[in-house]
């Protein structure tokens, strides 16, 4: 029956192949560091990570950890998403103010120049001069029409 746990087969020599015994380095006794705080130190210590991983990788949380990491990339790629929509709404802002200032300063150009000074002052040239007489209205009998 196959097990729950990968592991890591013991490395056997090879056919052919003689075994060099390599002597084993004098382990140099590791410098005490002065007082300090380290998280690793406390994990460490209080968390027996080192058994969980005895015997290989215990395939039981591989769900769990699968499942954190989508999350954690779902997570990213939404990040860069909205950062991404955040950029374009500014970007047509600044476009939209652009465009707004531009219509202002049209509609203020279309006014100026449809005053009835200026409309005369543009058409002199075209040999069309305002009228000096007020305009009269034209009566029409109703049995005409």
């Amino acid at each position: 029956m196959a097990s729950n746990v990968l592991t890591k087969k013991a490395d056997a020599p090879r056919a052919n192949q003689a075994r060099v015994v390599k002597p084993e380095p004098e382990a140099a006794p590791k410098p005490k560091k002065g007082k300090g705080f380290s998280i690793f130190a406390l994990l460490d210590k209080y968390a027996n990570v080192d058994a969980l991983f005895e015997h290989g990788v215990p395939l039981k949380f591989m769900p769990h950890v699968l499942f954190l990491t989508g999350i954690t990339l779902f997570y990213i790629g939404n990040t860069h998403f909205a950062e991404k929509t955040i950029r374009r709404i500014d970007k047509i802002k600044v476009e939209t103010e652009d465009l707004r200032a531009d219509f202002t300063t049209l509609k203020s150009e279309y006014m100026e120049a449809s005053k009835q000074s200026e409309v005369a002052r543009n058409v002199a040239p075209l040999g069309l001069i305002e009228s000096s007489s007020p305009p009269y209205q034209v009566i029409v009998p109703a049995d005409e029409y």
